[in-house]
């Protein structure tokens, strides 16, 4: 199962797997595709739970 949006834990775990696969800079990858994903907003509003819960 996938860790709860807004955790952190997506991210992290996406992260990783694009480090494996030799990213140069897998965290600007990660937002890419998040921002992709959620629009601009949305992932933004994510990042924000993140750090209050954080």
């Amino acid at each position: 199962m996938a860790p709860k949006l807004g955790s952190g834990g997506r991210f992290k775990k996406l992260t990783g797997q694009l480090a494996e696969k030799g990213a140069s800079d897998p965290a600007a990858l990660a937002a890419f595709i998040g921002r992709k994903k959620f629009g601009k907003g949305g992932f933004a509003a994510l990042g924000a739970a993140g750090r209050k819960k954080g």
